[in-house]
């Protein structure tokens, strides 16, 4: 897999330089997450000016304690669909370091 080379256009996150990643992809970062103890989440934001702002809006609460990547995967489907021109991220919080653990634009 190659790294994109930066062209004017948005980045939104450290992935956002890589190809769109697969499906599968998703599911083992969304895996490494959990294993990992942290707490899945989903925000979405508009596409365009505001996507480079920090705010992102709240798709629900934080999936405290999830174990179950298939719902993790359902949430996200859930506010894509709500929120078809949205962009859509997966975060984890990681409770130890009281941050984030990960962020990942899944929907661009």
């Amino acid at each position: 897999m190659a790294v994109q080379a930066y062209k004017a256009s948005k980045k939104y996150e450290t992935f956002s330089y890589l190809p769109a990643m697969t499906a599968d992809q998703v599911h083992r970062q969304i895996a490494y997450c959990i294993a990992q103890g942290w707490n899945p989440a989903v925000e979405h934001t508009e596409k365009g000016t505001a996507a480079t702002s920090n705010y992102w809006y709240m798709w629900k609460l934080p999936l405290f304690g999830e174990q179950s990547i298939d719902s993790v995967l359902a949430e996200i489907e859930a506010c894509h669909r709500e929120f078809p021109d949205h962009l859509v991220r997966f975060l984890a919080y990681d409770n130890y370091a009281q941050s984030q653990g990960m962020a990942f634009v899944v929907y661009r």
